[in-house]
């Protein structure tokens, strides 16, 4: 998808706006598409230039909320609502209303960005040493080894055999 910048937006309404000729004659004459024409001209009347001023928000589930209330409320469209609440995209819209319908309200919780942090959680204290917590873990690493090492040897036994049935052939 391509993006556009402030300036051919305006220049876009204002060309139809200003002239005789439909969306798409406009449409084609800026070199955008028909439905991008429509989607900035509903939000050009409903918020005049700021409309166009970019947005990078995170929105609360309340505002969510009420956006999908004034769908229902309202009977009003996706690209409507968009529109009045001044939500850049229509599809953001979709999808908070896909997600309320399959997942309720806690799916409109803001999730966090980015990736997690990889500090170390310094809140976890190392139990002191002879206690029985310390005893404890160190009997888990333990057997968590031992495992580990039964389990390796089994896969090398297994691949001697493997080798041995090979040569034998």
């Amino acid at each position: 998808m391509t993006k556009y910048d402030r300036d051919t937006k305006l220049a876009a309404v204002q060309t139809y706006l200003k002239g005789n000729i439909s969306y798409k004659r406009t449409a084609q004459k800026m070199g955008v598409s028909t439905t991008m024409l429509k989607k900035w001209v509903a939000n050009f009347r409903e918020h005049g230039v700021i409309a166009f001023k970019a947005q990078y928000t995170n929105y609360s589930a309340e505002f969510k909320m009420d956006v999908l209330q004034y769908i229902e409320e309202m009977g009003a469209s996706i690209e409507e609502a968009a529109s009045v609440f001044s939500v850049p995209s229509s599809s953001t819209v979709w999808s908070w209303k896909y997600a309320f319908e399959t997942n309720g309200i806690d799916a409109l919780q803001p999730k966090p960005k980015g990736r997690p942090s990889m500090k170390k959680d310094k809140k976890k204290k190392q139990p002191e040493e002879g206690s029985q917590e310390a005893l404890l873990a160190e009997i888990a690493r333990l057997r968590m080894e031992n495992a580990y090492l039964k389990k390796l040897n089994a896969l090398v036994q297994e691949e001697r055999r493997s080798q041995n049935v090979k040569k034998h052939r």
